[in-house]
């Protein structure tokens, strides 16, 4: 890591237009609408705490991770938590950056008595799947299940 300076913080509506940029740049395609829906949720409504981050280095949105925090939903009596979003800019990839962010969700989490946090990765997302799997994440126990609609 270099000796720039990284600052861990909560996701603002102000971080739009950079967390957009991101998407973009690996998704190829652009979802402002869908992220100014989502982070209006985030931090305005949907939860009653705030758990999504944003990584700065020297001033730059270098990345983001969107979660959500739950207390009783989908019958699962524990607190869980799910990571739904994550990106890092181009120019700050292999830097640490996703590992930092879910360190300091992880961490974040425990303190709001969350015992697992769960995610969906696409089973051709080999990068993304690699990622967590070195963050210690395995195969939920729970099963997936969707309905393609006509």
């Amino acid at each position: 890591m270099s000796n720039s300076e990284r600052v861990m913080r909560f996701l603002k509506l102000e971080d739009l237009d950079a967390v957009v940029a991101i998407d973009e740049a690996w998704s190829k395609q652009n979802r402002r609408e869908y992220y100014e829906r989502k982070i209006a949720s985030i931090v305005k409504g949907r939860s009653e705490i705030n758990c999504s981050l944003v990584c700065e280095i020297d001033g730059k949105i270098a990345g983001f991770m969107m979660g959500y925090l739950f207390f009783g939903e989908f019958g699962i009596t524990d607190a869980t938590a799910t990571i739904d979003a994550i990106g890092v800019h181009p120019d700050f990839s292999n830097r640490g950056v996703a590992g930092e962010m879910l360190d300091q969700f992880v961490m974040n989490m425990k303190a709001a008595g969350v015992k697992k946090i769960y995610t969906l990765v696409s089973w051709d997302d080999f990068g993304l799947e690699k990622f967590f799997s070195r963050q210690k994440f395995v195969p939920s126990k729970r099963i997936n299940l969707e309905l393609a609609l006509p």
